[in-house]
């Protein structure tokens, strides 16, 4: 039985944000062991735009939600929504301010804790730099950084600032976990207790077989074979040059999109996909229908742009995919050096193309097919391995 019993944990999203990332599901895993889960919504590491609807209506929710305190969302998981300044970490005055606040709210709730439940044993689990900002100087929690993305090369962060917080932060910290190669090795330059673990899946939820009577309607009404992608359709992540290329030269195909695109992004090609006869964009679904519509999708696809941030990426999407019994078929990331098993490279339109015309062919994965390819690539065995890792920090000892 593990140490553990208090998990601080600085996260880059809300927790009720409509797509959920290692953040969330890492914290409801955390609180499915019993560790009691003080879960710390994004501190804003992108600079927020006036112009935007969206950001602002998140301003006014953020300080709404300050105001009401910690709230309890779920069994063992605790979310707290700092009021604090979401730009200009570079300046003094707004650090100690931002640190003066959420030091202030973490010690309450830890004093909390330990006095109703016995807390003893708290770690701080982060997936940015600034919660160094948010700590005591002399903090004796053990530190863990969970590195899952190159966040520096996101729109809207400054990176320079970002790279500079980090290299602190690495060298503070007690343990890192990184989630590709190339994450791992630029943490590592750093850091000696650096453990690459991949991205994984709820196999469990996402290989569901849908009754065919249950099926989504607006999937229904749309021909196959049907070429799916699931996610925020993000311009720096997404090759859309690329889709409408093969979309225009696939006229027999459906390409279904689920999600929605980032917030405040204007690409003609997007604009020009969506005229295509044959493209369907049904919008946002909820987490616990996807299975639903992976189950009326025939191969999914990973049309990602190559670049800074994308060459860091381990997509959450290949494992679900895989679960759902959905063939793959991607442009050329790194993490596919290490694992391509159900897997085809398109290195441009026509081998995209070709690479989907010869997964339709192949037929989608057996359940067994898709169980042997996933392995032990689930959330509760990696938390499990990850456990394993913090508990030889001698702090907890």
């Amino acid at each position: 039985m593990t140490p553990i019993d208090l998990c601080i944990l600085f996260s880059t999203a809300d927790w009720d944000a409509p797509y959920w990332t290692n953040k969330q599901h890492t914290a409801k895993n955390l609180a499915l062991k019993g560790i009691t889960v003080l879960y710390i919504e994004s501190i804003g590491l992108r600079r927020p735009k006036l112009t935007s609807g969206i950001d602002i209506s998140r301003i006014f929710r953020r300080l709404f939600r300050s105001f009401r305190g910690i709230q309890e969302v779920d069994n063992n998981i605790y979310v707290l929504s700092p009021l604090i300044i979401p730009l200009k970490h570079h300046w003094h005055l707004v650090r100690w301010f931002n640190r003066f606040l959420l030091s202030h709210a973490i010690k309450a709730f830890v004093k909390r804790i330990q006095v109703v439940g016995g807390a003893r044993n708290p770690i701080v689990w982060s997936y940015h730099p600034y919660a160094l900002d948010a700590l005591p100087k002399n903090c004796k929690w053990p530190i863990i950084y969970h590195c899952v993305d190159d966040l520096s090369s996101v729109p809207g962060i400054d990176g320079d600032t970002f790279n500079v917080a980090e290299k602190t932060f690495l060298k503070r910290v007690d343990m890192v976990f990184t989630t590709s190669t190339t994450l791992f090795e630029k943490c590592k330059a750093i850091n000696s207790k650096v453990y690459n673990f991949p991205n994984v899946v709820d196999f469990e939820h996402f290989s569901q077989q849908s009754n065919p009577s249950n099926s989504p309607r607006d999937l229904e009404s749309i021909p196959r074979p049907r070429i799916g992608y699931v996610g925020v359709l993000s311009d720096f992540k997404i090759d859309f040059e690329l889709l409408l290329a093969v979309v225009k030269h696939s006229p027999l195909w459906s390409f279904v999109f689920i999600g929605e695109e980032r917030e405040g992004q204007s690409n003609s090609f997007v604009e020009k996909l969506k005229l295509e006869p044959n493209v369907h964009f049904i919008g946002y679904v909820k987490y616990a229908d996807l299975p639903m519509y992976l189950a009326g999708i025939d191969v999914g696809i990973l049309p990602t742009l190559v670049n800074s941030y994308t060459k860091s990426m381990f997509p959450m999407k290949y494992y679900e995919y895989i679960s759902a019994g959905l063939p793959v078929v991607s442009t050329p990331l790194d993490f596919l050096q290490e694992r391509s098993l159900g897997v085809v490279v398109g290195h441009n339109a026509l081998t995209f193309k070709d690479g989907i015309e010869w997964q339709l062919n192949r037929g989608k994965l057996s359940e067994l097919e898709a169980a042997n390819i996933v392995g032990d690539n689930t959330w509760a065995t990696r938390l499990e391995k990850m456990i394993d890792r913090i508990n030889q920090i001698g702090k907890l000892h």
